[in-house]
């Protein structure tokens, strides 16, 4: 079949012999856990281009989140937005 329609590039994907691609987080994409209280969700917001703050929206009525980085910060990992 030569119509392009029903061309398919699966070279991406990884086959039985090979292991899975990292993806997100796992490649080492910095997030943090943020518990919204406003909606009652958790969601993951990541690590601006500048390594400056984590910045995320709530994914049900979109308010916005800064949790800024600096030398006298902390280690936990999740957190809540009131």
């Amino acid at each position: 079949m030569t119509d392009e329609d029903y061309i398919l590039d699966v070279s991406g994907l990884s086959g039985p012999d090979e292991p899975a691609r990292p993806t997100g987080a796992a490649r080492g994409r910095p997030f943090i856990s943020m518990y919204f209280e406003c909606c009652n969700v958790y969601q993951r917001i990541y690590r601006n281009p500048d390594a400056t703050a984590y910045v995320g929206f709530c994914p049900r009525c979109g308010r916005k989140v800064v949790a800024r980085i600096g030398p006298e910060g902390v280690s936990a990992r999740f957190f809540r937005a009131r």
